[in-house]
């Protein structure tokens, strides 16, 4: 069953809303002005399997803000 909360019924009670959507692992979707906007849901199985999947994929680049040189292309793929 979706739970829908208002964000400024939301707000204030937060800490409680995380607690209730940790343990029963059913999502909560926030709305504005009746929109829904915002999905809180448990850190799952899908999720982890998805992270796993991009570890050691991405490179570290040391120099963000400096130009790269041509060269430098190919390690960036």
């Amino acid at each position: 069953m979706k739970r829908f909360v208002s964000k400024s019924k939301f707000k204030p009670r937060s800490l409680e809303y995380f607690r209730e959507v940790e343990s029963s692992g059913e999502p909560l979707i926030i709305t504005d002005r009746g929109r829904p906007v915002l999905t809180i849901a448990p850190f799952g199985k899908a999720v982890e399997e998805k992270v796993a999947r991009l570890r050691n994929v991405i490179m570290k680049y040391d120099r963000p803000h400096e130009p790269v040189a041509e060269d430098e292309w190919e390690s960036l793929k």
